[in-house]
């Protein structure tokens, strides 16, 4: 079985129906929604063009999927706009932007572009599943697994399962880069001090983070990305 027939199988497994949530939060999943067909396509013709292979990759993980990233096209950290552009794979029924996936394919195309990007890295997050709460407009927005307490606790089981699953695709288990230099990476820090997934985590500033208060020094963090990366 390939890399991609892995990821592929995994992200169809995908559920939290065992998980008893905090009130208010809601679970983003959108292998399950209103465009499930859809997602399906565009992660089919993703990870089979990008991970149709056995090699070995090392693993990059961010919090949770978001509304208008991994949440809208099932791939982290790639909105439809980079999905059509940088990975030449056709969105015409969703139109979706996200910052951190500006961020996040610049990179990469300093990094030597998508198929060298993907030949050698994973990218998921430490919750696969992302989560929601309702704003103060009414609608839906991103909510982090670690922004509740009762949250966090309730989703550990699953957050292991997963990143278990995950590590038998074909991960090099001596170093996992992790998004986010602050909670995300104390949380998988610690996981990792009990359960040994890892020689080693590094984190890196969170996309998110800095499109939203270091833009002017985005390419200062490109650069950064690609030094540690590459060593």
């Amino acid at each position: 079985m390939t890399f991609s027939n892995k990821i592929l199988n995994f992200n169809k497994s995908l559920l939290l129906n065992d998980v008893q949530l905090p009130e208010g939060i809601g679970v983003l999943n959108p292998f399950r929604g209103d465009n499930a067909i859809l997602i399906k396509r565009l992660t089919t013709a993703f990870y089979t063009k990008f991970y149709s292979d056995n090699n070995q990759r090392k693993l990059i993980l961010g919090i949770n999927p978001g509304r208008l990233g991994a949440g809208a096209t099932g791939i982290p950290f790639t909105d439809t706009k980079r999905l059509s552009g940088d990975c030449g794979i056709e969105v015409t029924d969703l139109k979706t932007h996200e910052p951190s996936s500006v961020f996040v394919h610049e990179m990469i195309t300093a990094y030597g572009g998508v198929e060298q990007f993907y030949n050698d890295y994973y990218i998921s997050s430490v919750s696969p599943l992302g989560f929601v709460t309702m704003g103060k407009n009414g609608r839906p927005v991103n909510y982090n697994y670690y922004d509740r307490k009762d949250l966090e606790v309730a989703v550990i089981p699953f957050i292991l399962k997963t990143l278990r699953q995950q590590l038998d695709f074909g991960i090099d288990t001596k170093v996992c880069y992790c998004l986010g230099t602050g909670k995300n990476y104390k949380f998988l820090e610690k996981l990792n001090d009990k359960y040994s997934f890892f020689d080693e985590i590094i984190p890196l500033e969170h996309p998110r983070y800095i499109m939203q208060y270091k833009s002017k020094m985005k390419q200062e963090y490109i650069e950064k990305y690609i030094s540690i990366l590459s060593s």
